[in-house]
């Protein structure tokens, strides 16, 4: 192996290790929990040693960055997540790769997702991405709807065309009453999983958890976790 590569197995080896522990100490198996590898601005041939190491699932937040490296990874058995708060200019491009994206946070996004998965011949994966920040504006810092709002979100997604609805994702917040409280959040998320799926019990996916919080959205019982930097590394500086 590379030099990369073994870093990338050692980091990965590093990371199953944590996810296995947190399984154990909840009760939980470790096939219930699946590992997205966030790899936003690290490069394709990245993606690649991934893959070979046994990743299924990556993510991107950036459609600029992701169409070109999905595209040079199209024949690698991947699903690919998009994550990042998404502009509904960038939704064909996206909708030409992503399997899942975990982001949606407004009618208007459904509505276009469902457009262009339609036109793609595509079934997309959606999460409705909740606040727990969400403010009088009903929207976080980092996207995402107020969890008064799901049910609403859900029932349009499971209704629209070429869409899926997979679930809910969050991202533990800076702010607000969840401020420095991840477990709290994420149990938040999980109580918030629970009523969706009295309507929707197909959705049962709840992403939730980085390289910092792992173990703490396990416990909560999340099903994804999305881990970058402890994986790849410090990430580069965007120019």
């Amino acid at each position: 192996m590379t030099g990369r590569k073994d870093e990338l197995a050692a980091n990965l080896a590093r990371v199953e290790e944590r996810i296995a522990a947190a399984c154990a100490a909840a009760g939980r198996a470790r096939e219930e929990v699946t590992l997205i590898v966030v790899t936003k601005t690290f490069p394709a041939s990245d993606v690649r040693m991934l893959s070979e190491l046994g990743v299924r699932h990556v993510a991107e937040n950036r459609d600029q960055d992701a169409a070109p490296k999905a595209a040079a990874c199209s024949d690698l058995p991947l699903s690919w997540h998009f994550v990042g708060q998404l502009q509904t200019n960038k939704v064909r491009s996206v909708v030409g790769y992503a399997d899942v994206v975990q982001s949606v946070d407004r009618a208007r996004l459904v509505t276009a997702l469902s457009k262009e998965a339609a036109r793609a011949g595509r079934e997309v994966g959606c999460l409705v991405q909740v606040a727990l920040d969400a403010g009088v504006s009903g929207r976080g810092e980092r996207g995402g709807v107020a969890p008064d709002g799901i049910a609403e979100l859900a029932d349009l997604i499971a209704r629209s065309e070429g869409l899926r609805l997979d679930g809910l994702m969050t991202v533990a917040p800076l702010t607000g009453e969840y401020a420095g409280r991840e477990r709290a959040a994420f149990e938040r998320l999980m109580d918030l999983s629970t009523d969706l799926r009295r309507n929707h019990p197909a959705a049962n996916m709840v992403s939730a958890g980085m390289s910092a919080d792992l173990e703490q959205a396990v416990a909560a019982g999340a099903t994804h976790v999305r881990v970058g930097s402890a994986v790849l590394g410090v990430r580069p500086r965007l120019g």
